[in-house]
């Protein structure tokens, strides 16, 4: 299963034996106090550097989201979508859970474009899956619907399924659909993580699906964040996920990554390990 996915000058493939496509979460006002009173200014500056500097760090597409109090997403979305792609010339990953506010970011983004997201609830997919189908976009499918996250792995997948053969009865390719299982707090529920691993291989053995995940949930409430994070990320590359949303900039991820990638063959010559390290290297010596 091949997933394309296109910028202004880069286009990515995300496949299961491809090295591991990194998506950058940083252009997020969540808990940003800064960056949310300049998007109600429509001031764009702190989203630019941002973007660039993930770019720097090695991520492959970048996940923009305005959503946050003030801020007209419909307005707003598709100006911070079009800068972006401009200033970086990598795929997108329209975040937002506003059908209005992605059709107006679909209408101007460049390329091939990835939303994020759709769920199994009803009102999301009856919204959201005929945007994708008109603006040939690619999805990520989220394991959740009316009745919330189940804790069991099967129903996950289930979930899945369901948006799968939607999608599909809308034209939609099969490959523009890649699925997040949906990763919830270790420290909550110790057993959430293995949960979520489960349900990575399942979609990844039963669907053959290319998996998309926001690692950093797993360590929410718990010290020593980067070290779970960075444990998490390995097995989940190791359990199918090819397209994980992350901080690109934290501590030792990037090389958990790259070292995951490579011993699981899917960085032939340890060149991208390589890369990553004399990159390192060079910045620490200049």
């Amino acid at each position: 299963m091949k997933t394309i996915l296109s910028g202004t000058q880069v286009t990515v493939e995300v496949a299961p034996e491809n090295p591991t496509v990194v998506i950058g979460e940083r252009v997020n006002p969540t808990r940003k106090k800064e960056l949310t009173v300049a998007l109600r200014e429509g001031r764009f500056d702190l989203v630019e550097k941002e973007a660039v500097l993930q770019k720097e760090e090695g991520a492959d597409v970048i996940d923009v989201n305005v959503g946050a109090p003030g801020v007209d997403e419909v307005t707003v979305l598709p100006q911070v979508v079009k800068l972006v792609a401009e200033v970086t010339g990598l795929p997108i990953s329209i975040d937002s859970s506003n059908p209005s506010a992605i059709e107006a970011a679909l209408k101007v983004c460049p390329g091939k474009p990835l939303i994020n997201s759709v769920s199994g609830e009803a009102r999301s997919l009856e919204k959201v899956l005929p945007l994708i189908k008109e603006y040939g976009a690619a999805v990520i499918g989220l394991c959740m619907d009316d009745s919330g996250i189940s804790s069991e792995p099967g129903k996950r997948v289930d979930i899945a399924k369901r948006i799968l053969e939607q999608a599909l009865a809308l034209g939609i390719k099969e490959e523009d659909v890649v699925f997040d299982p949906l990763v919830l707090a270790v420290g909550t529920d110790y057993r959430a993580g293995k949960y979520t691993l489960e349900t990575m291989r399942l979609l990844s053995t039963e669907l053959g699906a290319n998996i998309a995940t926001g690692s950093s949930n797993i360590s929410h409430g718990l010290p020593n964040r980067p070290y779970l994070n960075n444990s998490f990320i390995a097995l989940s590359i190791q359990n199918g996920v090819n397209l994980p949303i992350v901080n690109v900039g934290a501590p030792g991820l990037m090389e958990a990554i790259r070292s995951t990638d490579l011993l699981l063959e899917k960085d032939p010559k340890a060149s991208r390990f390589l890369k990553l390290y004399r990159s390192r290297l060079k910045k620490t010596n200049s």
